[in-house]
Parts: C-alpha cells; structure tokens; sequence
C-alpha cells in the first residue's frame, strides 16, 4: 500500500463509500454517477494507492484518514484482533438469550412485552 498516494476529490469519494461498506452500485447512486464511472475511479484508485482488493483499499483509507501506522507491531496486530473478536463474540452471543423486551406505543397506556424465543415464535403479553 502506498501511504502518500494523492487522490482527487471524487475518487476520496468513492474510496470512503467503499470503506464503509457501500458496493458499486450505491456508490454510483449516492454520487449520480453511473457504475461504470465508478468501476473507472476503483482502477484508478487501486494503481495509485497500490491496493489489490477492497479490504485493503478500506484499511489504506483508514490508516491514512485517522493517521493510523500502516507498521503495526505484531504484538499491537495480536492486542487489537483479540479486542475486536471479544466485541464480536459478545455481540454474537449476547442475543442468543431469551430475554423480554418492553416496548410501548407512543401516546398508549399499554405495555406490551414480547418474548423471543428460539424456534422464532413470539408470545404477546398485554399488561
């Protein structure tokens, strides 16, 4: 990955779309643009920033946006990935308990509470 590369305003564009998730096709609707515009800014962008693929061209556009060290040590690399897997695993596990929800219209005296339970059937409690 090239850390200097310069890129112009519409390929940061398209760089920061992608980064965040966007495909080809909601970028080119987000920008009014058609995908094959898009498709021609992607080349672009990977010759200049030396990217092979879109997890890297995300990584370069984090690294370079927040300033972050494209020369992790392998000891932060190892520190950061098991952070990021506990928050995974606990977002992952965490909603597998059957627990209920409270939720109330708005303007409504009535509370119902509704149970989630495995199988995908739901049980209506009103109170």
């Amino acid at each position: 990955m090239n850390p200097t590369a310069k890129l112009t305003n519409r390929e940061r564009e398209v760089a920061e779309l992608s980064a965040w998730g966007a495909c080809k096709k909601e970028i080119a609707t987000h920008l009014y643009i058609s995908v094959r515009t898009v498709e021609n800014h992607f080349r672009n962008i990977y010759l200049k920033t030396e990217c092979t693929k879109a997890t890297e061209l995300s990584a370069w556009w984090f690294c370079t946006r927040y300033q972050i060290s494209f020369a992790l040590s392998p000891l932060v690399r190892k520190i950061a990935a098991i952070i990021l897997l506990m928050i995974y695993l606990s977002g992952t596990y965490g909603n597998n308990i059957d627990r209920p929800r409270v939720r109330t219209s708005p303007g409504s005296l009535v509370r119902t509470s509704v149970v989630r339970r495995r199988e995908n059937n739901f049980i209506f409690n009103v109170a």
